[in-house]
């Protein structure tokens, strides 16, 4: 079972692998090191693991952080549900969301996403009849896209004398789309301003709007919930529930409020790591799925900084969006309340994306950019056998993490009056939106919290609240230094920094960086 560090239970002095972090790439990883007969130690700083797959609860409630929906695990014989199933030795479940999974509201009109490439097509041609040409081409360059990832991605896991051979030509069809912006490419498709805003209209799940955007992050997003959408039975705290046993079981460990101060490096080798409290403990591989930023800032000796020129390295690098999180607590049951199972995507109308951002960063008074609405209890079968009479919905928008940076050094739930009025002028708003679209929820909100960038920073330890690690734009694709291996003998890295943003991002990472250690593909010779 997970181990709390506070209660002294007892840590072995040396292991197989020791990953910093237990978000999802490090829970894979470890996963996949444990069944491959390495003995595993995973260490989270935080109270709880899972990284943002992890729940919280307050007040008789208990709300998802990160996970809202996944895409491509409703079908046994995916990828994506193989590697799951892989990791936790099919004990995690999936519930499907029904047939639409995500609705693009814009103004007054209302695009639903349903699931199944031709259900989606179909539905977009009866929203703009005059562009099924572009709709078709849209969908095959997403297909076109995806299939170039599989190189690309193969190639951070291949040892440095192929990536030297083979590299450029295996990254090279990739890039040609990873490398340009989303509007860009769309705009080629189309000129209808109001179908580009419906097709981005997912951009919240990477946090960049058009122009900003790689392309590539996009049709990753698109391609992903074409087939529908999912959410965990139980919550997403069974992720790393069904993980646990399956590290137990190969004498591995893992361990909270365990906060690492520093990988321990000997003549450019890691040999271990330093706990906050003095501790050490050695390890012959060490693997991080912190980001990279907070990697290469914190964890490492400065001497081997600037042996490798790290810092260089991050100044390429930009932090992804901030957010505030609203979780709202409800008498009723998700039935009563007839709550639905798929997402709202709320967008006022006046402005593109990319403009209502910009207008949001001058003014968070301004309209929010973005309002992300999503109704966990509804999505969950187990939900009410679990909370009886009771529903849950989260709320989040962008924000702009300056707005609450003079609050960064303060102590959570101490952060002062001016701070908590802040908050609540934002929560009031987004109750606002939410009432707009569900006005009977009005009399039956029993309580609400939100999070803000701050808050993020001090439970994630992202420096800047970031959602997604490091921004995915155009830039971010050509920096051959995001994979696995790093100049640092048996030091690697694991995370959506590596692959891409969201669970799916970091668990693909996670099996990465697995193939990378073992030199074999444990995708294809372990799970097909």
């Amino acid at each position: 079972m997970i181990q709390s560090y506070k209660q002294k239970h007892q840590i072995d002095s040396h292991y197989d692998a020791i990953l910093i972090g237990s978000g999802m790439g490090c829970l894979a990883a470890a996963a996949c090191l444990t069944k491959e007969g390495k003995k595993v130690l995973v260490l989270e700083r935080h109270s709880t693991a899972g990284g943002y797959t992890h729940v919280f609860k307050r007040r008789g409630y208990e709300w998802d952080v990160g996970i809202h929906y996944i895409g491509e695990v409703n079908k046994e014989q995916g990828v994506l549900r193989r590697m799951f199933d892989y990791i936790t030795e099919s004990e995690l479940k999936w519930a499907d969301m029904g047939e639409v999974y995500d609705r693009i509201v814009i103004g007054d009109k209302t695009y639903d996403f349903p699931k199944g490439v031709e259900n989606w097509k179909a539905a977009m041609k009866s929203y703009f009849p005059d562009e099924e040409n572009a709709i078709d081409r849209y969908v095959d360059l997403v297909f076109e896209v995806s299939k170039a990832s599989r190189q690309f991605f193969s190639e951070k896991a291949m040892p440095g004398f192929i990536q030297k051979l083979s590299g450029n030509r295996m990254r090279k069809p990739y890039l040609k789309y990873a490398s340009r912006t989303t509007l860009s490419v769309l705009q080629e498709l189309t000129t209808n301003e109001e179908l580009i805003k419906v097709l981005t209209g997912q951009y919240g799940d990477y946090g960049l709007p058009p122009s900003r955007s790689s392309f590539a992050m996009h049709i990753s997003i698109s391609k992903h919930y074409f087939g529908g959408g999912c959410f965990p039975v139980g919550g997403s705290s069974r992720i790393a529930e069904t993980i646990d046993p399956v590290i137990e079981k190969g004498g591995g460990t893992i361990v909270i409020n365990a906060e690492v101060d520093q990988i321990r490096i000997e003549n450019n080798k890691a040999v271990g790591v330093r706990l906050k409290d003095g501790k050490e403990i050695k390890g012959d591989l060490i693997i991080s799925g912190t980001g990279i930023m907070n990697t290469y800032k914190y964890l490492i000796p400065q001497k081997v900084i600037e042996q490798h020129q790290l810092t260089q390295q991050l100044t390429l690098l930009t932090p992804s969006a901030a957010h505030a999180s609203l979780y709202i607590g409800l008498n009723g049951t998700p039935e009563e309340l007839n709550l639905p199972k798929a997402n709202f995507w709320i967008y006022p109308d006046d402005l593109d994306h990319d403009k209502s951002v910009e207008r949001f960063e001058k003014d968070i008074n301004a309209p929010f950019p973005v309002v992300y609405i999503s109704f966990p209890s509804a999505k969950d079968p187990t939900w009410s056998e679990r909370y009886p009479g009771k529903s849950t919905i989260d709320i989040i928008t962008v924000m702009p993490y300056d707005i609450f940076k003079k609050w960064e050094d303060k102590r959570w739930k101490k952060r002062g009056e001016d701070y908590e009025e802040l908050k609540e002028n934002i929560s009031k708003r987004l109750l606002e939106v939410l009432f707009d679209k569900l006005p009977h929820l009005k009399d039956k909100i029993d309580y609400y919290e939100l999070s803000s960038p701050v808050t993020t920073r001090h439970f994630m330890n992202y420096e800047k609240g970031e959602l997604y690690g490091v921004d995915h734009d155009p830039e971010r694709y050509n920096q051959r230094f995001l994979q696995p291996k790093t100049p640092i003998k048996n030091f690697f890295l694991t995370g959506q920094d590596i692959v891409s943003a969201g669970v799916a991002g970091a668990l693909f990472a996670g099996f990465l960086t697995a193939s990378t250690i073992f030199k074999k593909n444990i995708i294809k010779d372990r799970l097909f």
